[in-house]
C-alpha cells in the first residue's frame, strides 16, 4: 500500500476563522490524504517547525486578513532558511492580482476563496508522487 499523502494546513497571522480550512482538510482527508491541522495564529516559526517534525509533503496556508503578501513572505523565508523544501500552496481571500506576486516568492499555487475543492485536490495529488 502506497503512502499517503502528508498536507500540513496552516492558518499564519492573526486571523480568527478558520472554517474555510477546516472544511479543506476534511476534503484533502477524504480523499485519502493524512491532514495535520495547526490551528489558529501560527507564526512563520510554528509552521517551519510543524512541517520538519511531521515531515510534510505539502503546506497549505489559509489567510482570510488581506495580509497575505506580508504573512507568505515571512512564512517562506522562514522555511528556505530551516531547509524545508515542501511545495506550499496558499487559500482564503487573495485578490487575483495578489497571484503573480505570491508565486514570485515561490509558492506553488493559490487558490482564493471560489476554489472548487476537486481543484486543491488535483493540484496536490499532481505535485506530489508518493
Amino acid at each position: 500500500m502506497a503512502e499517503k499523502i502528508r498536507v500540513l494546513v496552516a492558518k499564519p497571522g492573526l486571523d480568527g476563522h478558520d472554517l474555510g480550512a477546516k472544511y479543506v482538510a476534511r476534503a484533502l482527508r477524504d480523499a485519502g490524504m493524512e491532514v495535520i491541522y495547526t490551528g489558529l495564529q501560527q507564526t512563520a516559526e510554528q509552521i517551519a517547525a510543524a512541517a520538519i517534525q511531521e515531515d510534510v509533503d505539502i503546506i497549505g496556508c489559509s489567510i482570510l486578513c488581506g495580509a497575505h503578501l506580508g504573512i507568505m513572505d515571512k512564512v517562506m523565508k522562514k522555511l528556505k532558511e530551516e531547509g524545508v523544501d515542501a511545495p506550499v500552496m496558499v487559500g482564503g481571500c487573495i485578490p487575483r492580482a495578489d497571484i503573480a506576486a505570491l508565486k514570485a516568492m515561490d509558492v506553488a499555487e493559490v487558490f482564493p476563496t471560489d476554489s472548487p475543492l476537486e481543484k486543491i485536490v488535483a493540484f496536490i495529488k499532481g505535485r506530489v508522487e508518493k
